[in-house]
């Protein structure tokens, strides 16, 4: 699973998202295990960053779904879901706060 998560990491820092976190869930009462949140530079690199991780994960990751708005594209990879976002919709929905209620072990990009 490691391995998974930082291939992951690793796509998005390489192509120029910001602020990675990632969030331990395998012990908590949610629907994934794992969850993954980086910032785009604006609803282009979003999309392009999106763009990133199917052409560098697949075949070895299953693309469930997607939902995309642009500003803010979920991933759904079954036990990882990944949220990209733009800082203002980072700030606004302030995912960190909830997900960090429910898991103790955070991880940045700087520590991976």
């Amino acid at each position: 699973m490691q391995d998974r998560i930082n291939n992951i990491i690793n796509v998005l820092d390489t192509n120029k998202a910001e602020a990675i976190e990632v969030f331990d869930l395998k012990d908590k009462d949610y629907f994934v295990d794992y969850v993954i949140i980086a910032t785009s530079i604006g609803a282009r690199h979003t999309e392009a960053l999106l763009d990133h991780l199917k052409r560098n994960l697949k075949p070895q990751e299953q693309f469930l779904g997607t939902d995309e708005s642009g500003e803010w594209i979920a991933v759904d990879l079954g036990d990882i879901l990944i949220h990209i976002m733009t800082a203002e919709y980072r700030s606004r929905y302030d995912m960190e706060n909830f997900l960090g209620s429910l898991s103790k072990n955070v991880e940045s990009e700087e520590e991976a």
